[in-house]
């Protein structure tokens, strides 16, 4: 809290009479304040006494809906209260690795359906799901963190429609979409409405990034635009339906009165932009659906078809829900808006504009 308003220590030390090497110590764990401090802590803050000091995290069991059934046994979860129900995903398989392992928030038991929450009630009210598919929204929570120490954005991967599914189900707080649009309407505003049948909500900006085909390095077989995906010596790997990226690519294949079925490999299908890029990467397909920052990150080539906003979907009802009330500044922020410049094919035109109401 101290951090989110920009104090130094010594500034909220003389602030509440003490030595800044106290705060340093409260803040570190080393020195519980007593009443009369803590009372002056909370109200320079603005905030109450409980906000700023807990006991300890106790192991407790609670009823919890878990999203994806896990592979089997006691599961690893990581957890978030969205409104009045607290919701897992399994961090096992494919979620329980990226660049290390992470910690789980609780252990879903199956037979009782309930999960021993590791963590504290308050980290469970502070944390917000985040389901889409742009690999920019761990930076975008990385920043959440870094302004707010103890509020979380969690980023669980999903396509376009699973993720305005799971929030239109209750299951998660926000949702990315990257639809491309046809004509002059909006489409992540048209998917939106639909998914979400009735309930109300914002379309704010994210990212505006560079969707096309992963292709091995060098291109060797000259692949130009989505026309060459009919040539026989070329093998796709296609997304699931319902993502953005399939989307495109019908879309594209229509204009150019291509069949889908005279596209070998369009019926083959990975979930998310690391596996087509592995698929390429491994030479088990010669052009895989992706962006242009992923293709580079894989050092794979890159066939651009067109530039795409990606947008998040906010249900009107968890606006001033405080993690997200810092999520919106930072979209609005300098330095995020600096740092998703500086991946390739991203710029930041529209990140934290509303782009529509639905």
């Amino acid at each position: 809290m101290r951090q989110a308003r920009g104090w130094t220590q010594n500034y909220l030390a003389e602030l509440v009479g003490i030595k800044r090497q106290a705060i340093y110590d409260i803040e570190s764990g080393r020195y519980v304040p007593n009443t009369a401090v803590a009372l002056e802590l909370a109200r320079h803050l603005g905030c109450k006494v409980e906000d700023l000091f807990e006991a300890d995290a106790t192991e407790t069991d609670q009823p919890m809906t878990l999203i994806d059934r896990p592979a089997g046994g006691n599961a690893r979860v990581a957890l978030a209260r969205v409104r009045d129900r607290l919701v897992g995903y399994p961090l096992d398989g494919k979620n329980a690795i990226t660049d290390g392992f992470q910690a789980a928030d609780g252990f879903f038991t199956p037979e009782s359906n309930r999960v021993k929450v590791l963590c504290s009630s308050k980290s469970l009210e502070t944390t917000v799901l985040l389901l889409g598919c742009d690999p920019a929204f761990t930076i975008l929570s990385a920043h959440v963190s870094r302004k707010a120490p103890g509020m979380r954005v969690q980023c669980r991967f999903a396509s376009s429609q699973r993720a305005l599914e799971g929030l239109a189900a209750g299951n998660a707080h926000l949702a990315g979409s990257h639809v491309h649009n046809k004509g002059i309407s909006l489409s992540n505003a048209v998917f939106a409405q639909k998914l979400l049948k009735g309930a109300k909500g914002l379309i704010i900006g994210f990212s505006q990034v560079e969707e096309g085909l992963m292709v091995a390095p060098g291109n060797p077989l000259g692949i130009r635009n989505v026309s060459d995906l009919e040539r026989k010596d070329v093998r796709l790997v296609n997304r699931d339906p319902g993502a953005a990226l399939r989307i495109l690519l019908d879309d594209y294949l229509s204009r150019a009165g291509v069949p889908t079925s005279a596209v070998t490999g369009y019926d083959d299908e990975v979930k998310s932009h690391a596996e087509g890029a592995h698929r390429v990467l491994y030479h088990k397909a010669d052009a895989a659906l992706g962006l242009r920052a992923v293709a580079e990150a894989y050092g794979l080539d890159f066939v651009a078809i067109e530039s795409v906003g990606c947008d998040l979907v906010v249900p009107s009802d968890v606006l001033h829900h405080p993690t997200i009330s810092i999520l919106l500044d930072i979209l609005q922020s300098r330095s995020l808006h600096r740092e998703l410049s500086s991946l390739p094919g991203y710029n930041c035109t529209h990140t934290g504009t509303v782009i529509a109401e639905v």
